[in-house]
């Protein structure tokens, strides 16, 4: 039986070539090997990627990998013809290796669904076991294969999303753990001030049946206490917290990390200043000691340099993924600047700090001082990671944000080939929006993207209590807006947003930095920056309107309605956005379900472009000032309270989520894969590999990434996945 077509990759999988041929041909022979190395070393780091996603997930990687560096996919294609796939089994077979390796994982990075090989177990077996690879190595083919067979298309209530406990499957946490285990470490981490950016959770159990927590940090260092100096020295060891037993330990992907720290190392005899320098040495001591402290430090570094021509940052930065939200999955990018974008993203800085002023919510809940960041336009090289998003706002320590500052990226030649350009393929809008749509989504999602990552992410205090007692903010003068009385609650000691807000963290912040980007896209003043005018601009940011309402409801498609549970934070935060609208009434949004061209059940979404400035405008004034008021002071239960209940999917008229979900997954489009460039050492200098848009130039692009350790790196991973198998209720035959 043929699984699910939800949990399949369609074997039309769009794939396109992140181009950035001119961008690197323009470097230096330094910038070149300046960013050869920091490519090695992102591409390193991305590895744990797939120790982040599954216990599987490792050992597919490796499999995958065998097969096709033994086997170009033409060779392998005539191979599976022999053994009786057909040209469609084989297709999907080469599209589900494209998905896993872009994915990291074999659960999609946009959405957090499980996908599976849409050709039989038993004819990739067959398959296997006819191709070179198993000739070369029939034991280690074999044993690859017994310990993924099972869970590569296991389609399992609680393994088809990401999720802790029966939610779903989640390697950050032991398979034991529940979302209670994760609060009560959130608050021993906070007491300790240790972050749980780098870190993984293990429960177990001692030889009296006493519960025992393991925090293991990510570091190359495996053993014994940190230096007295280092800020790890008096947070490694054993602790009684409300009486649990919780032992600090690190070493948590050393052998990768010690290839991440090598690189960086010798990035650093090509690194263009001091600030770069200093940033790779606090990256290098992060990595080696398992010290976020440092990475911060790095951070700061990376903050204060400004402007150059090879932009990069690694570490362990999103906490999408994160079930509880406070951990950070590996990722790392280097890109090239693009000089003629990032002029009209450096006018938007420089009009920035009168965009914050007019901003929905009283002066004292803005920092301080408006910290001009770097915003460019980047040409990406590399990034690692379980997906590439088309903006950037880091780093994500809110102590940085407030007092040194930020920077923002716009990924260029990502959003070159994310528009939809073909009218047959634009689902849920009238023949009237479509061409105006097609015209103007491009240009409208760049002004989207620039405001939210500037002033959405860069915005906004945060008002916290020192150790000392102190306040960054007059307690006995602000006023709370939602309620007219002075301020109540704010950040204690120790406490973090990531920490405090845990679950809807992630999503509620994408939600604000959105509705930021609504909120000022009708600037005159904005649009001009980003060179539109008249018609034009009226145009573009109608466009920006209607798109955020159109993936609102494409949104449903990360819902759950088994678990109640949202798989994607961004399409939460549209879906969210469309209630409110949908709220602010007067037929300003509206939602008609019809019968398809095709005869099959269908919806359109329309928005009234007239009332733009007088109902949506006003609607999304008042729930930003919400939403920014409950993040400033701390206020959990208020904003899980709003968010929670925007966030209900029902199917109570007049909408009927619910039945607008099943026709949203009947007509979806799967989001682009991106082949990615190698670059390569040869002498001193460093050229570029390019591959072919397509799954098999997806999946040589990535069998050629290790050309020079791929099996001993293959061996490192295969035992790190297998000493924590037990860990995840799984085994590991070797």
């Amino acid at each position: 039986m043929a699984p699910p077509s939800q949990y399949v990759l369609p074997n039309d999988l769009p794939v396109a070539l992140l181009d950035c041929e001119e961008a690197f041909s323009l470097l230096s022979s330094e910038e070149k090997l300046y960013t050869h190395f920091m490519s090695r070393a992102s591409f390193y780091g991305g590895l744990i990627v797939l120790f982040q996603t599954s216990p599987e997930s490792p050992a597919i990687y490796i499999l995958l990998n065998r097969i096709f560096r033994a086997q170009k996919p033409s060779a392998l294609h005539e191979v599976a013809l022999a053994q009786g796939l057909t040209e469609d089994e084989f297709q999907a077979l080469l599209v589900y290796a494209a998905g896993f390796f872009a994915n990291m994982g074999n659960y999609k990075s946009f959405g957090d669904t499980k996908f599976v090989p849409n050709v039989s177990k038993d004819k990739l077996e067959k398959l296997l076991r006819a191709s070179d690879a198993f000739a070369k190595d029939p034991e280690g083919i074999e044993s690859l294969w017994k310990i993924v067979e099972e869970h590569m298309y296991s389609l399992e209530p609680r393994e088809r999303q990401l999720g802790l406990g029966d939610q779903g499957i989640s390697t950050y946490f032991s398979g034991n753990c529940t979302i209670e285990d994760a609060k009560l470490i959130q608050s021993f981490l906070d007491s300790k001030n240790l972050s749980a950016y780098n870190t993984r959770l293990f429960k177990n159990q001692d030889e009296g049946g006493r519960t025992k927590y393991e925090v293991r940090l990510a570091s190359v260092t495996k053993e014994g206490t940190a230096d007295k100096s280092s800020d790890l020295s008096s947070l490694l060891g054993s602790f009684e917290f409300e009486g649990h037993e919780i032992v600090v330990t690190r070493g948590d992907y050393s052998a990768l990390l010690l290839r991440v720290r090598e690189n960086l190392e010798k990035a650093k005899a090509y690194a263009s200043n001091d600030n770069q320098r200093k940033m790779l040495e606090e990256y290098g001591r992060s990595f080696q000691e398992g010290s976020i402290q440092a990475h911060k430090e790095g951070s700061k570094h990376w903050v204060q340099d400004k402007g150059p021509i090879v932009e990069s940052y690694i570490g362990f930065i999103e906490s999408y993924r994160d079930p509880f939200g406070s951990r950070g999955e590996f990722e790392g990018f280097v890109a090239v600047v693009n000089k003629l974008v990032s002029a009209r993203f450096a006018q938007l800085v420089s009009a920035a700090e009168s965009l914050v002023a007019s901003l929905p919510w009283p002066s004292p809940y803005e920092k301080d001082a408006f910290l001009r960041p770097d915003f460019t336009s980047l040409d990406v090289v590399t990034f690692s990671g379980s997906g590439i998003p088309a903006g950037i706002n880091i780093p994500n320590y809110d102590d940085i944000r407030q007092s040194v500052g930020f920077k923002n990226v716009s990924l260029g030649n990502v959003l070159s080939v994310g528009s939809i350009t073909q009218r047959e393929k634009l689902t849920f809008l009238s023949e009237e929006d479509k061409d105006v749509f097609i015209e103007y989504r491009g240009p409208s999602f760049e002004v989207q993207v620039g405001l939210h990552e500037l002033l959405g992410h860069g915005s906004g205090k945060l008002f916290v209590q020192d150790t000392k007692g102190g306040f960054n903010f007059d307690k006995d003068h602000v006023i709370n807006p939602e309620t007219g009385e002075l301020v109540k609650s704010w950040y204690k000691p120790g406490e973090t947003w990531d920490g405090k807000f845990s679950t809807i963290a992630s999503s509620y912040e994408e939600c604000r930095a959105e509705c930021v980007g609504l909120y000022l896209c009708v600037n005159e003043e904005v649009l001009r920056i980003f060179g539109h005018e008249s018609q034009e601009a009226q145009d573009v940011l109608y466009v920006n309107w209607l798109n955020m309402v159109r993936a609102g409801l494409m949104g449903l498609e990360f819902y759950t309605p088994e678990t109640g549970r949202w798989r994607q934070a961004h399409m939460q935060a549209r879906f969210v956005i469309l209630r409110v609208l949908l709220e602010a009434g007067e037929n300003f949004v509206t939602l008609t379900q019809k019968v398809g061209s095709d005869g099959r059940p269908d919806v359109q979404v329309t928005l009234d472009r007239s009332k733009i400035m007088s109902v949506g405008r006003p609607a999304i004034q008042k729930f930003l000032q919400r939403l920014q008021v409950y993040k400033s002071t701390a206020d959990v239960d208020r904003a899980r309270e709003m968010y929670d209940g925007y966030s209900k999917v029902t199917d109570s008229k007049p909408y009927e989520f619910l039945t607008l979900r099943d026709i949203v997954i009947l007509r979806k489009e799967e989001r682009k894969s991106f082949v990615q460039i190698n670059t390569r050492l040869t002498g001193a200098a460093v050229e570029a590999l390019r591959y072919d848009s397509s799954p098999s130039g997806l999946i040589q692009s990535v069998i050629e990434r290790f050309p020079d350790d791929e099996e001993e790196l293959e061996s490192l991973m295969l035992a790190m996945s297998c000493a924590d198998a037990h860990f995840w209720g799984k085994e590991c035959s070797r």
